[in-house]
């Protein structure tokens, strides 16, 4: 039970578990503050137990607690509105709000677009406006004094729309190493500006309905592309598909989202999260005969028996957590956001013989994300049955959007059932960074990443201080696979496997697009169109020879710091300089 390795085990205590407490009490001690009974409390502990599923840190860290810790990793800001101090939602209280919500434990995302541009006329103070960026620089400075909980350094994600007046210094804000250290940063890309692009025609700069320039578009990509080649930010979101993906089209509009960019939310929008460990579901196939059978097999019998008890403690949460607002605690009660995804896809797939963004792979993974949709959305429209829908649901608009067009082709006496009971929960998968949960899991692979490399070196804290520890790659060590690493695959290899998975996600998906210098321009701008004409909400890419790992270790990959030591001051949710992989802690 529980991790087997001693760095698994090393991290999952200091990042998860009370003073004192040993592995089994934790797990126990989550079980019980989300059973319903306790049949459904020895279901989930032994599901918990062999981490076949694994809640998120925040989940497994406040749960059943004495901490004042929320367990949702996930926020997005109210709205901000054009004031400094004056009136609902000013620029102060919002960042009054986000310095509790970090206190707490809670990243969060914030929408800058509805801040006027800079030098536009105050009328009202006979001044000019200092602009979003100025504003953003009292977040950050909020985000490095709030020690926030459990181990975490606050994390915040900010977005502005691609048509703001100020998209270009948004653009160029974090071309160093010193500002907005506790931001990751994303444009909010427009279906009419990837129009503009691919037409090559202009664009307009607007805010308030008022038109201040005209760029570009082409140009302006191009700016856009340099700074993510070189700077890894600002990442692109691509806000329409998010908004006509929703399953709450008919009664919210998502402008940001969560730090790592998994969750797009609403104004005060609050998700859970948590992976099910594709590695726990990978058994010895029976009566195997090794000359001609496959060694293992994907168990989809228990990932469906599974997902029912999963669904059921992670509706709990909502009832049972702690949130840092009141208005956090409606919308989450409101909607009963919760995003189910999946970590260890690379380990298992490559174990069952699949290279890494094969296309063996990628009908693998669609295979494994379809069945975690439609049981999860079968075991929410049954606990609806029980329990009752959320209260924002309303059958006649809920029913008609696109998601669920999509899970009726597949399933449809799961919308039958839909239909029939309503559904408990608003949204059920996403695809989060799991850094952290994934090493407590044995080193299993992260989320949908690659394998970063077979031996890995991290520094573990003992009595007599500081120890190097060389951690094995599960693959390796569990199955005897030496999986596609990282550096081995394709850029399109990587944005494939990405929009492979978000067609079964209802919220989004957090993976790191990772190349290098030697990778054609041209290609490279062609991954987000890519990605854009695929069904993506949002791209990222790292690039091993930019700007930013240069300035962060003044040395080669090999020689660089260990993440802890890389990772910027304040940015809990970052782009390991060393992996490249996405980092939420």
């Amino acid at each position: 039970m529980g991790p087997q390795t001693r760095v698994g085990d090393y991290f999952h205590a200091m990042k998860y578990r009370a003073e004192g407490e040993d592995f089994r009490e934790a797990n126990n001690r989550v079980a019980s503050a989300l059973k319903d009974d306790d049949d459904h409390y020895h279901a989930f502990r032994d599901i918990t137990g062999k981490m076949r599923f694994m809640a998120a840190g925040r989940v497994q860290s406040a749960m059943g607690s004495a901490r004042a810790t929320t367990p949702y990793n996930c926020y997005v800001s109210g709205t901000i509105e054009d004031s400094f101090v004056h009136g609902e939602g000013n620029i102060m209280q919002r960042a009054t709000e986000a310095a509790a919500t970090m206190r707490m434990g809670g990243g969060i995302g914030y929408d800058f677009s509805t801040l006027r541009p800079r030098g536009d006329i105050i009328r009202k103070l006979q001044s000019h406006s200092s602009g979003p960026i100025s504003f953003m620089r009292i977040f950050n400075e909020i985000c490095k004094c709030v020690a926030s909980s459990g181990h975490r350094r606050g994390a915040q994600m900010g977005v502005m729309r691609v048509d703001h007046p100020d998209i270009e210094e948004f653009i160029h804000a974090k071309h160093n190493i010193t500002e907005l250290t506790g931001f990751n940063l994303s444009i909010a890309v427009t279906d009419e500006f990837m129009e503009a692009v691919l037409a090559g025609e202009d664009f307009d700069l607007r805010w308030g309905g008022q038109v201040y320039s005209t760029v570009h578009a082409p140009a302006l990509w191009e700016t856009i592309m340099r700074s993510t080649w070189d700077w890894a930010e600002p990442g692109v979101l691509f806000i329409d598909r998010i908004n006509g993906m929703n399953n709450l089209w008919y009664c919210e509009t998502i402008a940001a989202t969560n730090p790592c960019g998994e969750q797009p939310l609403p104004p005060y929008g609050a998700c859970l999260l948590g992976s099910f460990n594709a590695t726990k579901y990978i058994v010895p196939t029976p009566g195997l005969r090794l000359d001609t059978d496959p060694a293992w097999e994907f168990d989809y019998a228990q990932l469906r028996a599974d997902i029912p008890h999963v669904v059921r403690a992670m509706d709990n949460v909502v009832d049972r957590a702690r949130y840092p607002l009141p208005q956090q605690r409606a919308e989450a009660l409101n909607k009963r956001r919760m995003g189910l995804g999946v970590t260890g896809m690379a380990n298992a797939g490559e174990a069952l013989g699949h290279p890494y963004g094969s296309p063996g792979y990628l009908e693998w993974q669609e295979e494994v994300m379809m069945t975690i949709a439609v049981e999860c959305y079968r075991a929410s429209a049954l606990l609806a049955r029980d329990k009752g829908a959320f209260p924002l649901y309303d059958a006649d608009k809920y029913l008609q959007g696109r998601f669920i067009a999509q899970l009726r082709e597949v399933a449809p006496d799961v919308v039958e059932l839909i239909e029939r009971h309503g559904i408990r929960n608003s949204h059920l998968t996403s695809i989060a960074p799991t850094g952290t949960i994934s090493l407590c899991a044995d080193n299993c692979s992260s989320g949908i990443e690659p394998v970063f490399d077979y031996v890995q070196v991290r520094p573990v804290n003992t009595p007599s201080g500081q120890e190097l520890v060389e951690v094995e790659d599960y693959g390796v060590r569990e199955f005897g696979v030496r999986g596609r690493r990282a550096h081995e695959v394709t850029a399109r290899e990587h944005v494939l496997v990405l929009a492979s998975a978000q067609r079964w996600v209802d919220s989004s998906v957090s993976k790191t697009t990772n190349m290098d210098s030697s990778m054609p321009w041209e290609d490279f701008k062609d991954l987000y169109l890519t990605a854009w004409r695929e069904g993506c909400k949002g791209c990222t890419t790292f690039n091993k020879d930019g700007k930013r790992i240069a300035l962060l270790t003044g040395k080669s990959t090999e020689d660089a710091p260990a993440p802890e030591a890389a990772m910027p001051e304040g940015a809990m949710c970052s782009i390991d300089p060393v992996t490249g992989l996405k980092e939420c802690g």
